[in-house]
């Protein structure tokens, strides 16, 4: 060997050495202690909240209401483990401060090696166990939705997720930290410490507060969302041309401009079926269908500004002067539809009603917003309820006002935020089964007035997923509505009916602020048919989980998550049939529906 080879090999054994004097002294002492004053984050992390975080993490591996693809588990486990820390560090501090006594130096020293040794041990070998336990629970909630078993699990990436975002939420927790304390060091030579300590906390409080809601949420997340939604209004979705048929907006002679409609304007007016589709289906004469579309930005001369309800009625009454146009009042049908947070109207349940009836139907719709749902839900709810109050009650005042024979069968409909906007358009049940001859609602959210007030005012014994009112005499709740909306079996159907399509494994329906820190009962045996028994609810977990199932609830198949597929012609069928339907013709249109490519 030649002499720089020698000198290599030297250093490279004692490189070695050092490392192995380093493991060694590591593991004697698996931590750093004191605090180091020159750096940011000056304090290892504490012992006792960081088995609490990664207890937390633990915990974010059980499965919710969907299967989660692996990086979203990795946001679910980095965030989860993230509020474990700061639970965990809570308590540790309050020990402290309400137990001033503690052991021995040498005793003390040797507790907190033994337990840092035992957890750098325990908790990487815990942690791969576990992932490994949540990626089998999650194939077997697939197996229970229906979907394929094959399923890629990066277990390696799930942890390395969740550890470095609980790291970065941690560092930015003291970084905020580190910033009170400068402040109330520099206003401690102004103010009594007192004073100093609570200015310096509320003005810290007050900047984390404004920097998170109206910079980073408003002024970020909210202003992106917008521009996205406002792009994306003013384009329409491949293969969509304008209508040539007079009874649609957008159409020839239509009071609505074709390129004023918006993007969900555009798909529901350029998607209607022809009098021959409805015929070469139906196997009779057809009508070529109504649908009314108004978009939120109608000409100002249409409307007065002198109160703030004044677009929503401008709305409603531009649309009722298009129904008169259209001819819409004579139809056989006429239904309201409320619209989703972006303006959408999911396609079945449109021509479900349109092939039922053989096109002899109207479907009118105003939009109030073009943002995505969980965006107009933070900045348009109450948009949501005016807007679509405003058109019910425009409608049912030109109805009131035909003769009672010529009237149309006045029904209302909607999914997701749209089923909230039409409950919030009455003042209850009684209200809307008084006020129309029949509802279709799918997916109605938690927070929806008229659905919350029937699960929780249900017939005792009946579970919350399914819940029975009043023997279901008018309101029946459906996942499997082939089956469901014949129970309870031996009680007629009274008239008019409303029909609710609610899935059990839907986090739309299911999620709430709630599930912080109480159980819900969906949770509670019997399950739902989908719900996998190894379900459970941990206080904080349960929040994150089924909130992350809101984002991946289409990944699931009709009729799971929020997917209601082709759900809406049994639904339809049980609101307003038309003379000599069946059962047969029921499953058949459903089963034409289902192999159409409607996508969401």
């Amino acid at each position: 060997m030649t002499a720089s080879g020698v000198v290599l090999a030297a250093r490279g054994a004692h490189a070695v050495r050092r490392r192995l004097r380093a493991a060694s002294a590591f593991a004697a002492r698996p931590y750093r202690d004191p605090s180091d004053p020159r750096r940011v984050v000056r304090r290892w992390p504490d012992l006792t909240a960081l088995c609490t975080a990664t207890v937390f993490f633990w915990l974010s591996l059980t499965p919710s209401l969907v299967p989660r693809p692996w990086i979203l588990q990795g946001v679910i486990g980095g965030i989860t483990a993230a509020i474990g820390y700061a639970l965990g560090a809570t308590a540790s501090g309050l020990a402290r401060a309400l137990v001033p006594w503690q052991p021995r130096a040498a005793l003390r020293r040797a507790v907190r090696v033994r337990g840092w040794q035992a957890y750098w041990v325990l908790a990487p070998a815990l942690a791969g166990l576990l992932i490994s336990e949540g990626a089998d629970m999650q194939r077997r909630l697939r197996r229970l939705q229906g979907l394929p078993p094959a399923l890629t699990w990066h277990s390696v990436m799930i942890g390395l997720i969740a550890v470095a975002l609980c790291a970065l939420l941690v560092v930015t927790a003291r970084l905020v930290r580190l910033g009170a304390r400068r402040l109330i060091r520099a206003l401690d030579g102004w103010l009594p410490r007192p004073v100093a300590v609570g200015t310096g906390l509320l003005l810290t409080a007050l900047a984390v507060t404004v920097g998170v809601r109206d910079v980073v949420f408003d002024r970020g997340v909210i202003d992106v969302a917008d521009r996205i939604a406002a792009a994306t209004d003013r384009g329409t979705k491949d293969g969509i041309t304008r209508p040539v048929s007079p009874y649609v907006s957008g159409g020839p002679g239509s009071l609505t401009r074709w390129q004023d409609l918006g993007y969900q304007g555009r798909n529901f007016t350029g998607t209607v079926p022809s009098r021959a589709d409805l015929s070469a289906f139906t196997g009779r004469p057809a009508k070529d269908p109504v649908r009314v579309y108004i978009s939120s930005g109608i000409p100002r001369a249409f409307h007065r500004a002198d109160d703030a309800d004044a677009p929503f009625r401008a709305q409603a009454g531009l649309a009722v002067r298009e129904l008169e146009r259209t001819g819409a009042f004579s139809r056989r049908v006429l239904a309201v539809a409320g619209t989703t947070g972006s303006g959408w109207i999911d396609p079945n349940v449109a021509l479900a009603l349109e092939y039922l009836h053989g096109g002899d139907t109207a479907i009118v719709a105003v939009q109030y917003s073009y943002l995505p749902s969980w965006v107009s839900f933070v900045v348009d709810e109450e948009k949501a309820g005016k807007a679509t109050r405003a058109l019910v009650d425009a409608v049912r005042a030109k109805v009131a006002a035909l003769p009672a024979a010529a009237r149309p069968k006045l029904v209302v409909t909607g999914e997701s935020l749209g089923a909230y906007a039409v409950e919030a358009a009455f003042d209850g049940v009684e209200d809307l089964l008084a006020s129309t001859d029949g509802a279709l609602l799918l997916g109605a959210p938690h927070f929806s007035p008229i659905s919350r007030e029937l699960r929780e005012e249900r017939d005792p014994g009946s579970p919350v997923w399914r819940p029975q009112y009043r023997e279901g005499r008018n309101v029946r709740f459906a996942q499997f509505p082939a089956v469901d909306l014949r129970r309870p079996a031996g009680v007629p159907w009274g008239s008019p009916r409303v029909v609710y399509l609610q899935n059990a494994s839907d986090p739309i329906v299911w999620w709430s602020p709630d599930l912080l820190f109480q159980r819900p009962e969906w949770m509670n045996e019997p399950l739902g048919p989908d719900i996998t028994s190894e379900i459970n609810w941990f206080p904080f977990v349960a929040f994150w989980q089924t909130t992350v199932d809101m984002a991946v609830s289409y990944g699931v198949k009709a009729p799971h998550g929020h997917r209601y597929g082709a759900g809406a012609a049994d639904g339809w069928a049980a609101v307003v049939p038309p003379d000599g339907w069946t059962e047969q013709n029921t499953r058949r249109l459903h089963s034409y529906l289902a192999g159409r490519d409607t996508p969401y």
